[in-house]
């Protein structure tokens, strides 16, 4: 009897190890898989950032040049309004001189020798030498004033035919970033299909979300500790109801609204055409410049007193971190940086830390 109680514990007990030994290798299988997982995610999305930064060099080398041909077409206008202008006036001072050399010719070609020769009255010849000597010192002026409008022409036109050239070159710039432009939102397409096949689960999209979050808040504590109080930068304390929203587009998640579980929004996210300006709402320094993981291309700017605003998403970064700003200059270009379906701009105003509701400084009627 004992023996066939030990014999069938014994089976009993190897079919709870086979059990268990299924189930560990079950868990370490499904451990192997995560982390690969979260290896692939991670090159994914690390690859996403370069493509970005790509994307934002290669749109800001474009307005740029968009800027230095617009600058050189008004150049050019300039210089064929200054040429044409110079061209009537060696035609008339064409004329002028051939009237001149008509009139000396009508009046005959007499020297002064001839004059002081002839044994006419000394009065009448000095008439006629006071007139010769004006003559002449008409004549002379004419020329110098011509020479000086033929040396102004030959400048005007030389330096217009080398802007005429520089427009080309900057034409064939254009195009090429266009295409290095188009080349690099080609591989962030195809990275962003790849991100999307990972599906993620409802708790692994909230998990990701809040990591997102607690990057952002961590990266902006570590800059208010590098701020530097400025006497020339007042905050915006004053100034609620006032300002400007940084860009003109469509409110589509609101300060406050849910985001994911039991995330909120600490900002606003505006839809707006791609490449459209991005404006900082009020001056100040750039204290940060650059991509951060789920926000994609950011300009952080300190406003003064303990207040700052933040602009996420962006195709490209117009300034630099420690940039002096002033109120409405464009900082950015509407973009997807960071993983966003359509063009947009995530705006942030915070203060002293915490996340403040942008609507209670920007104008209404500004959005």
């Amino acid at each position: 009897m004992y023996s066939t109680l030990a014999v069938a514990a014994s089976a009993d007990k190897k079919v709870t190890d086979k059990q268990l030994s299924s189930v560990q290798q079950a868990i370490k299988k499904q451990k192997t898989t995560i982390t690969q997982f979260n290896q692939d995610r991670s090159a994914l999305e690390s690859k996403l950032k370069t493509d970005d930064i790509a994307i934002g060099k290669a749109a800001k080398a474009i307005n740029n040049t968009r800027r230095s041909l617009n600058k050189t077409k008004k150049k050019i206008t300039e210089l064929e309004k200054a040429e044409r202008k110079l061209i009537v006036q060696k035609q008339h001072q064409e004329k002028v001189l051939a009237q001149q050399l008509r009139t000396a010719y009508s009046a005959g070609n007499h020297d002064y020798i001839k004059l002081l020769l002839n044994q006419e009255n000394p009065a009448k010849v000095q008439r006629t030498l006071t007139y010769y000597n004006y003559l002449n010192a008409a004549k002379i002026k004419e020329i110098d004033q011509f020479q000086l409008t033929l040396s102004q022409l030959v400048k005007v036109t030389t330096e217009h035919q080398e802007k005429v050239a520089d427009l080309k070159q900057l034409k064939e710039h254009q195009s090429q970033q266009q295409l290095t432009l188009q080349q690099s939102k080609k591989r962030r397409a195809n990275t962003l299909a790849s991100l999307n096949k990972e599906l993620l689960s409802s708790q692994q999209q909230l998990a990701k979300l809040e990591a997102e979050e607690k990057n952002l808040v961590a990266a902006l504590q570590q800059l208010s500790s590098l701020v530097k109080p400025q006497v020339n930068l007042s905050g915006l304390s004053q100034l609620k109801k006032k300002l400007k929203w940084p860009v003109k587009g469509n409110l589509v998640r609101s300060y406050g609204s849910q985001k994911k579980g039991y995330l909120t929004w600490k900002g606003v996210l505006m839809t707006a055409p791609l490449g459209r300006q991005v404006q900082t709402i009020h001056n100040g320094t750039v204290l940060f410049s650059d991509w951060l993981k789920g926000y994609g291309l950011v300009t952080v700017i300190d406003h003064g007193d303990g207040y700052m605003s933040l602009y996420a998403h962006n195709q490209t970064l117009l300034k630099n971190a420690g940039d002096r700003v002033e109120s409405g200059e464009p900082i950015a270009l509407i973009g997807q940086s960071g993983g966003q379906k359509r063009p947009s701009l995530y705006f942030e105003i915070r203060y002293r830390g915490k996340a403040v509701n942008p609507k209670i400084w920007c104008k209404r009627e500004n959005i």
